[in-house]
């Protein structure tokens, strides 16, 4: 599944860069780039070894029991949207930046991404998770039409397909989509652990297009979306995700490697649903 090694990608710093830089400096609106985050990732050892409890449950939640305001519209026509803070894409993106490019693969453009392709045969399982991100101009306040995301999470025990241990034969929770008149991508996926060292989040790249995504070309913006505290105790109280509330009860937003700048406050979801029925997070991405 691994190609020909690639140039590396300008986000990708690597993993001893990303494991030892504590602290970063960003500020909103600097030229993609600048400010490049710290940690992105850690050992998925650290989460346990409890395998996710699969379920059948809805990805359309009828009910809303948590929100967390974001800072920019997710509707198209949106006003005074800030950029979205640059970040790394971590030791595990399958970009092709530091070995697997999942993104060259036929069948990595989908909507649900719960799944691997291919090969591969492995189903992701955990409380169900829709993420809809509206990509829009910051200088213009419009939808970006045509612009294409590649999106990518740990699963419910930490993992990362590709690379962590017990799943590196599969490529599940990795997806492209392109952006449609509004300006919006949606996945379905599931709810990601918490891990060591991190704040619960999940990964993204926005491109100009589909074709540049899926020949790994030029990225727009690298930036990851937080989860809420409330909706994460939670789903971190169910099977599947042992480990996940002892993690989260060791960070904050505030003191993430990532988030913590603002307390996450451009990359924070708004997320609706529960734990039986599925969850919606939606953030609006300024680019």
């Amino acid at each position: 599944m691994t190609p020909p090694p690639k140039p590396p990608r300008e986000h990708d710093l690597g993993l001893e860069y990303d494991l030892g830089t504590l602290h970063r400096r960003r500020f909103l609106g600097l030229f993609a780039g600048a400010g490049l985050a710290a940690v992105a990732g850690c050992s998925a050892d650290d989460t346990g070894s409890v395998t996710a409890d699969p379920t059948t449950a809805s990805t359309s939640p009828t009910a809303s029991t948590t929100s967390s305001s974001p800072t920019a519209s997710t509707t198209s026509g949106a006003t005074d949207i800030d950029e979205i803070p640059q970040e790394t894409g971590g030791p595990y993106p399958a970009d092709g930046s530091n070995g697997p490019d999942v993104l060259t693969e036929s069948g990595i453009v989908r909507s649900d991404i719960t799944k691997s392709f291919g090969s591969a045969s492995g189903v992701a399982s955990g409380v169900p998770l829709t993420v809809e991100l509206t990509i829009l101009d910051a200088d213009k306040d419009t939808p970006l039409n045509g612009a294409a995301v590649y999106l990518w999470h740990c699963d419910a025990q930490g993992r990362y397909s590709l690379y962590s241990d017990g799943a590196t034969d599969e490529n599940y929770l990795r997806g492209v989509q392109a952006a449609d008149s509004t300006g919006k991508v949606t996945f379905t996926t599931i709810f990601p652990a918490a891990y060591m060292g991190r704040w619960p989040h999940i990964h993204f790249e926005v491109y100009s297009s589909l074709n540049d995504t899926t020949a790994a070309g030029k990225i727009t913006r690298t930036s990851q979306l937080a989860l809420p505290k409330d909706a994460c105790d939670t789903v971190y109280a169910t099977d599947g995700y042992d480990g996940s509330a002892q993690n989260l009860a060791r960070t904050s937003l505030e003191n993430d490697n990532v988030f913590g700048d603002d307390g996450g406050a451009h990359q924070l979801a708004t997320v609706t649903g529960n734990a039986t029925e599925g969850y919606v997070a939606t953030l609006g991405v300024g680019v």
